[in-house]
């Protein structure tokens, strides 16, 4: 029996994969089309962040058109969602404990991490009412990409901890304490048609429109930056790719899995020059900013040291002897005079 070698059985994949893909696709009607200049086509799949009928949806539009690239509205910090299961991800959706709550604050800074963790109660609001994980859409993505013979899996989000830094530091600390108010509070039900009218553009539009209304800084910085940003890495997805057999350039299939409110932005964004530089800095601490934490950092320490008082001072002497004690110490300790020290840190 003749054995074949490598490239025949990557040339019997492309082909297979060839046969597969549909050259006029009938899609969901969430599919948005958009073509790149050198002719590789994008079907940008618009979803609710907690729908079944997204996750059909985006399994539909994958096995239909057979993709080069799967680009999903994910970064790096976010990416283990993918390979939890269903159980899992709905265990840590409802439980923040103080670990999760440290961690926050560790990886986007103090008002960053505090603000994170208001957004994780929001999901975790929704995840009890509703029984069911957020991300469903993107583990289909994943999932169904995996099948699909060359098919390439892309992060295509901004990194989260820029997203919540630029957001903080664009609002003012009335509007911070307002949007803190209104997260710690919120208890409205949420039913399952509620997340499907999510999926209707006009619907959606109306509740950007309030949002702008109340928070426009907020809205630039978590809707229209990031609009830009998965525009631009999906005009990077979606490039010409080479056949195996020849390595001829051909035109790609690109296949986006974005939340619906993305989706006209990415539309309006597609053919402008973009400059995703200026929406990936994060701009220093103000005075006050670095003020705060200087007066949380203290309060801490005050507390620790009249639990040191409280319990005796052998105990006082062990904790002050641990790295994570001193180094709070040391934050506290006089600087020489001058503007405090620039940080990246919110």
């Amino acid at each position: 029996m003749q054995m074949i070698t490598d490239g025949e059985t990557l040339e019997l994949l492309w082909q297979l994969r060839a046969q597969r893909r549909q050259s006029s696709p009938d899609l969901p009607e969430t599919v948005t089309c958009l073509t790149a200049p050198d002719g590789s086509l994008l079907y940008l799949v618009g979803t609710a962040h907690f729908s079944d009928s997204s996750k059909k949806d985006v399994a539909t539009t994958i096995r239909a058109v057979q993709p080069d690239v799967v680009v999903v509205e994910l970064c790096q910090y976010r990416v283990s969602m993918l390979k939890m299961d269903e159980s899992t991800l709905l265990k840590e959706a409802k439980d923040i404990n103080l670990e999760k709550v440290q961690h926050a604050i560790k990886q986007n800074g103090l008002m960053s991490g505090l603000m994170q963790i208001l957004l994780l109660k929001v999901s975790a609001h929704i995840t009890e009412q509703l029984g069911m994980a957020p991300g469903g859409e993107f583990r289909e993505a994943f999932k169904e990409a995996g099948r699909v013979p060359f098919c390439k899996f892309h992060l295509g989000d901004r990194p989260i901890p820029v997203t919540f830094k630029r957001a903080i530091a664009a609002l003012s600390l009335w509007q911070k304490a307002r949007l803190a108010w209104g997260l710690c509070f919120l208890s409205d039900p949420i039913s399952k048609e509620d997340v499907e009218k999510c999926k209707q553009k006009d619907l959606l539009e109306q509740t950007m429109s309030e949002m702008i209304g109340e928070f426009p800084a907020l809205h630039q910085t978590i809707v229209a930056e990031r609009d830009i940003y998965l525009t631009h890495t999906l005009r990077q997805a979606t490039r010409c790719v080479e056949a195996p057999s020849n390595a001829q350039k051909v035109p790609a299939v690109v296949v986006g899995v974005v939340g619906m409110g993305h989706v006209p932005g990415i539309e309006r964004n597609w053919e402008k020059q973009l400059n995703i530089n200026e929406i990936m800095s994060v701009a220093p601490p103000s005075r006050f900013g670095w003020v705060l934490r200087i007066l949380i950092k203290g309060v801490m320490v005050g507390m620790l040291g009249y639990a040191c008082y409280r319990v005796g001072g052998s105990l006082g002497r062990a904790l002050q002897s641990l790295h994570a004690v001193q180094s709070l110490l040391e934050t506290l300790r006089p600087t020489p005079a001058g503007p405090p020290p620039l940080s990246s840190e919110l």
